[in-house]
């Protein structure tokens, strides 16, 4: 391993990864390559230290000359690369003016709604047919699985053409009963603004935009969605109703109120999922609040009252709403997750513990029958 470089040191060291049934690979010079192994990072056995050479190698040989123009600018760079049929989302950074590269072995198998324990009310997303369906959440809280299950039901279920801007590529879409053309960012679109505006003039029916990260990304998904479209993206809030706060803020004070009447009419649903580590084996479980824009909801966006949005979802379960507190209090009372860790997650502990009652005089009465 000492004499390779670029692609093929990669190549050989996801190559051991798949081996080790390692779910991620870290590469950093003057140390070995590190593993994540059932949760553990760990050196990987019988490696070697890197050179910085040998890192800058790799992260040259992952990268065409547009992004290689936007890590010299930025120091840090999405990327995606396959091995045979796994792939992998790379991660490329700076530390100690040396290059460093983070790896995630990707699933790319698309499971359902109900194995990766999303509610069920999510499947009438794939059903709508135009719009705007936002999936918020942290980093890492699962927002690319859900939308790309959420497009594979589209694409087995409907004959439509979908495009994808993603940054990077991660789960790869064949065709099924739809035509998917699937584009990267700095690879196939200079930015995901332009590629929204020139989606418009393809014939498209769906469009997942990876992330609105900027004013113009937003008003193109807006605009997509108000011209017949159904648009999915993510955004980086921790709940339903801060996303509406995060696209309205964006905008320039002069023009919020139109944001919020155009919001009012396009906007159909907006899921914000978090994950909690499972108490019963490895792995981790989503909660998800789900706000579905009503026309009384649709009003509270259009005259900026959002905290009576909290209230509308609260009181929505008939229409397929639900609160975070009434998902935390479900994972809970299935036992999937630590009650102190799904706790901390709680705008309103009290909340929590009221469904938790509720939910056990219902399993209770359930029981005597």
């Amino acid at each position: 391993m000492s004499q390779l470089q670029g692609l093929p040191l990669l190549e050989h060291l996801l190559g051991r990864c798949i081996e080790l049934g390692a779910s991620d690979l870290h590469l950093t010079h003057d140390c070995p390559p590190h593993v994540r192994i059932d949760g553990v990072l760990q050196p990987l056995p019988d490696a070697e230290p890197l050179s910085a050479q040998q890192t800058a190698s790799v992260a040259q040989g992952l990268m065409n000359p547009r992004q290689q123009e936007v890590f010299a600018q930025r120091h840090t760079l999405d990327l995606a690369h396959s091995l045979g049929e796994v792939r992998f989302r790379i991660n490329v950074f700076r530390q100690q003016g040396q290059v460093a590269l983070a790896i995630r072995r990707l699933e790319n198998v698309f499971r359902t709604l109900e194995e990766l324990l999303l509610p069920k009310q999510l499947e009438e997303l794939s059903r709508l047919r135009d719009g705007l369906v936002l999936i918020t959440g942290p980093t890492g809280s699962g927002k690319t699985t859900t939308l790309a299950t959420l497009i594979h039901q589209i694409n087995q279920h409907r004959a439509c053409h979908i495009i994808t801007v993603e940054d990077p590529l991660e789960y790869l879409h064949r065709n099924i009963k739809s035509l998917v053309h699937q584009r990267e960012l700095y690879t196939d679109v200079p930015s995901f603004a332009e590629a929204v505006r020139s989606a418009l003039r393809e014939d498209p029916d769906v469009i997942l935009v990876g992330e609105m990260r900027d004013l113009e990304t937003m008003r193109a998904a807006i605009t997509a969605a108000e011209t017949g479209h159904l648009v999915f993206s993510t955004l980086h809030t921790g709940d339903a109703v801060g996303a509406l706060d995060r696209i309205i803020g964006v905008f320039p004070a002069d023009e919020q109120q139109s944001v919020r009447q155009q919001l009012s009419m396009v906007l159909r649903a907006v899921v914000a999922q978090r994950l909690l580590p499972r108490r019963d084996r490895p792995g981790r479980v989503p909660v998800v609040e789900l706000l579905r824009v009503t026309t009384g909801v649709a009003h509270l966006i259009r005259t900026g009252k959002p905290q009576q949005i909290y209230a509308a979802i609260e009181t929505g379960a008939g229409q397929g709403m639900q609160t975070l507190e009434a998902a935390l209090a479900q994972v809970i009372h299935q036992g999937l997750v630590e009650p102190p860790a799904a706790m901390a997650l709680a705008r309103d502990p009290q909340l929590v513990q009221s469904r938790l009652r509720l939910l056990a005089q219902q399993a209770g009465r359930a029981g005597g029958n």
